[in-house]
């Protein structure tokens, strides 16, 4: 047997196994990235919020909603959403103890009235 000893070695098949390997791990990390529904859980790392600008929706144990500091109803929350503009920043500060439900009852109004600028605010963690 004539053996004779590599003198170069062909990367193109393994430069081509590696960009395959590439374009799925970022095409996965993108669909994961950009979920539909943002979700945080009670507690979590320490965010900057702009506080002052945000409308505070707030879901107290009981399942009861306040809109900026006040008691109101599923229908009653519904209109006083309708005047404000589509690009309002909305702060939703539920107890941790609700039923997932309610929550998503709030943040499906939110939805549904096409407001898209909504976060969750939770307490640190650390």
């Amino acid at each position: 047997m004539d053996e004779k000893p590599f003198e170069t070695m062909n990367v193109i098949p393994l430069v081509d196994i590696m960009m395959v390997l590439l374009v799925i791990v970022l095409t996965t990390s993108s669909f994961i990235a950009s979920g539909r529904i943002p979700v945080n859980l009670p507690q979590a790392s320490k965010s900057v919020t702009e506080a002052d600008k945000n409308v505070t929706i707030e879901i107290d144990l009981g399942g009861d909603v306040y809109f900026n500091g006040r008691k109101v109803a599923q229908d009653e929350l519904r209109a006083a959403l309708a005047p404000l503009a589509k690009d309002t920043s909305f702060v939703i500060r539920a107890d941790q103890g609700i039923t997932l439900q309610r929550f998503v009852d709030v943040a499906d109004l939110l939805k549904q009235m096409s407001f898209a600028k909504v976060a969750v605010q939770t307490k640190s963690g650390r």
